[in-house]
């Protein structure tokens, strides 16, 4: 494990120079990055600022913070971001390579045994996927005693990290909540990936015991409300069971309603039912709504029927106007349409809009991509070399997104991409609105400056 001891040695001057309250409550939050991608670091309490610094000469950064609450937090290193927990009395230093940013990531000083686990069990969850994924062909009983095997190992070296260390019971809770609930989201899974990979046309009927772990989970948990497994773990499970008791009330024949308006109400409806906690409540029945948009392409009175119903439930203004953007980014979208009039930036950071870029006799195809998932990065462009020679009538358009300025212009010289077929999106969220970027396939196809196909997809739609 690295040790940063230049760093160690300046958290140490700053605690022993400062005013810092007597009860050590000052929480000391710092590190080295290597090949930085921004000039800052910024920290977030749940979707919440609370601080930003300047990356240094070295490329160290450093946080003060005086009576922070206990809890997780995020850091972001655009376009990265990863969690920190944070104690009182905590001086911890992260070291970290952009290039590889969650696999180079190393917490050092006091604080680091819970984040360091975090970190590892993130990790390890990512290395464990294609694994699982077979696991989901099997027989319910079997996957259950596979996943519950991985479960056991991950459970067996958080009981002994504890035992060295005496977590806090809030940050003990975070590192069991990090197993469990990646856990239970294969769980939640299961029926729907197996009926896909085995092909059998209905769901397999699973053991009475199979979802028991149902009966522990905390569907109101404050402190796991922004925690990615946790969120993740809601959005399956409303999913699940509206699916489920949908199948069972409202089908005919056991076979699955088909109207995504109607699926969509009984999710917003369980989650109304159930869901009290006031910030948990909103975020889900934002990502309910934008789930359905994404993918009900098409302006219609039941979509408007969905909103309106929607906008009942949510007591957060910023998502319900996030929501009638995007339903106004797909209006915008329909074909005959004008290309949206948005800029985005040439290699030499000039704005150029969209429409300009469409202006032409020819088709044009809008394509997008991001730094930060070099694997697409690379296929991509291989796939948009062969689509221009199938297509030479066409023009392809690539649009970099949430990726600074200075790094695209690195990997333009560094992968010899052509200047003037690239563009960088400086404003991801307008951008993401706009063209109803809903996954990194999507293409958006015109001809002079109106749209031809605004959902199409780079890999199926040509």
């Amino acid at each position: 494990m690295v040790r940063f001891l230049l760093g160690l040695t300046l958290v140490a001057s700053i605690v022993s120079c400062s005013d810092a309250p007597e009860n050590g409550s000052t929480v000391f939050f710092g590190g080295e990055i290597v090949n930085p991608t921004s000039n800052y670091v910024v920290l977030y309490h749940n979707d919440s600022y609370v601080d930003s610094v300047q990356l240094d000469d070295k490329n160290h950064f450093l946080f003060q913070l005086d009576s922070i609450e206990e809890g997780l937090y995020h850091f972001d290193h655009s376009p990265e971001l990863q969690y920190v927990y944070l104690s009182e009395g905590d001086s911890l230093l992260a070291r970290l390579n952009t290039v590889e940013f969650d696999e180079s990531l190393v917490y050092s000083g006091t604080g680091s045994e819970i984040n360091n686990f975090l970190i590892e069990i993130f990790l390890a969850i990512e290395e464990e996927e294609p694994l699982i994924n077979e696991y989901f062909n099997l027989d319910p009983e079997t996957f259950s005693e596979k996943i519950d095997s991985l479960h056991t190992v991950k459970a067996a070296l958080l009981n002994e990290l504890n035992a060295d260390n005496e977590f806090t019971p809030r940050a003990l809770a975070m590192a069991e909540a990090s197993i469990d609930y990646n856990t239970y989201i294969n769980k939640e899974k299961y029926p729907f990936y197996h009926k896909k990979g085995t092909g059998e046309e209905t769901i397999h009927e699973l053991p009475e015991e199979f979802y028991r772990y149902r009966t522990n989970i905390d569907l109101n948990n404050k402190d796991l409300t922004y925690f990615r497994p946790y969120f993740d773990f809601m959005k399956w499970h409303f999913g699940n069971v509206a699916y489920m008791t949908c199948l069972e009330d409202c089908s005919n024949n056991k076979k699955p309603v088909s109207d995504r308006l109607h699926f969509n109400k009984h999710k917003l409806a369980l989650v109304d039912s159930i869901v009290k906690q006031p910030e948990l409540r909103d975020i889900l029945f934002r990502n309910i709504a934008m789930d359905y948009l994404l993918r009900e392409h098409t302006p219609s009175e039941e979509a408007t029927v969905f909103i309106d119903k929607f906008k009942s439930l949510s007591t957060n203004n910023e998502h319900q106007e996030e929501i009638d953007l995007l339903y106004n980014g797909i209006k915008n979208l329909q074909p005959n349409t004008t290309v949206p009039d948005i800029a985005v930036k040439d290699i030499n950071n000039e704005a150029i809009s969209l429409k300009k870029l469409a202006n032409d006799k020819k088709n044009t195809v809008f394509y997008f991509w991001t730094a930060d998932q070099k694997k697409h990065f690379i296929n991509v462009n291989t796939h948009i070399t062969s689509l221009e020679k199938k297509y030479p009538h066409y023009n392809f358009v690539g649009i970099n997104l949430r990726t600074n300025f200075a790094q695209w212009k690195q990997l333009m010289d560094e992968y010899k991409l052509d200047a003037g077929k690239h563009y960088h999106g400086d404003n991801f969220k307008d951008l993401q609105m706009a063209m109803i970027i809903d996954g990194l396939n999507k293409c958006v196809i015109a001809k002079d400056t109106l749209v031809v196909d605004g959902f199409a997809n780079l890999y199926t739609s040509l």
